[in-house]
């Protein structure tokens, strides 16, 4: 039975999608969130490590998604930046940070959550194209982040710390879900291939896409993986599915460590998820999708 709309939860989601293998889940779980107005998806870029164009990689990758799932036409997908920001005063205007705006300037009392798997950089773009942003009713929920209160290296971080610093000293909103907490969500081969493989279509891509990362770019034997963006899902469907505590937003070194200056406004940063509730969710929505009867999220 549909929501009304005033239970319905304002969503949009930033993917570094062809990045590595999870991706993919938390993309499809979002689609399949009947409590989510999505209003887009937004593909990032993820670096030059193993390609110059990784957002058209990202983009290519949430259309294959959204075809295999028969939503094709039927979601927004606005590109996002091709490359990181060059300085932390510079945006790299793009249809993904435009849509940010336009959805965060909107008269809504709901709370605008923009889910983000990768690097910040549409954020920070969209900030510094219109600063009246960090003031609206805007949560921005991001996978990255070292180890509190160190740091150090993390992917998402090192492909835009310009970016990191922009949205950390703004006065948006930030929930920060950091590398301790999204690495422990792991699954195994055994679990996959018995939960979600035998789902179609879809289940057979998810599995086999997430196998062949694996084979191709994990050092040494395995049969699990982590599904690290999952978390950004998980905390806003179950806001009490985990705990957190407050802290003064640091800023990023050029290596990546935490600096601690204390002037900045508190950020919320995550120390556990609830690992079952999230897991247990998308493997059901995926096997019921399969089925016929899941919902999809309302697309705007």
């Amino acid at each position: 039975m549909p929501l009304p709309p005033d239970k319905l939860t304002r969503i949009i989601v930033n993917t570094d999608a062809k990045n590595e293998a999870d991706d993919q889940y938390c993309v499809v779980q979002a689609l399949l969130s009947p409590s989510f107005e999505l209003h887009g998806i937004i593909p990032a870029h993820f670096g030059t490590r193993r390609t110059t164009r990784s957002m058209e990689e990202s983009r290519e990758e949430v259309d294959l998604l959204l075809d295999l799932m028969g939503l094709a036409g039927k979601v927004t997908v606005a590109n996002g930046a091709a490359e990181a920001l060059p300085d932390e005063t510079t945006a790299r205007p793009s249809p993904g940070a435009e849509l940010i705006i336009r959805e965060a300037m909107k008269d809504d009392a709901r709370p605008l959550h923009i889910a983000f798997l990768g690097p910040l950089t549409d954020m920070a773009a969209a900030l510094l194209m219109e600063p009246r942003i960090a003031e609206r009713n805007v949560r921005v929920v991001w996978i990255g982040g070292g180890r509190w209160p160190v740091g150090g290296s993390e992917f998402n971080l090192s492909n835009d710390i310009h970016a990191a610093n922009v949205v950390f000293k703004s006065k948006v909103e930030l929930w920060q879900i950091p590398m301790t907490i999204y690495q422990m969500i792991s699954v195994s081969y055994a679990e996959l291939y018995e939960k979600v493989y035998p789902q179609g279509k879809l289940g057979a891509y998810l599995v086999d896409q997430l196998v062949d990362f694996n084979t191709r770019f994990h050092q040494g034997p395995i049969e699990y993986r982590s599904l690290g963006d999952t978390p950004s899902l998980s905390v806003i469907m179950n806001p009490s599915g985990g705990t957190w505590r407050h802290e003064a937003a640091p800023e990023f070194s050029p290596l990546m460590n935490y600096v601690h200056t204390g002037r900045n406004r508190p950020v919320k940063v995550y120390d556990t998820i609830d690992v079952r509730f999230i897991l247990e969710d998308m493997f059901a929505k995926i096997a019921r999708f399969h089925r016929g009867e899941q919902e999809t999220a309302v697309f705007t």
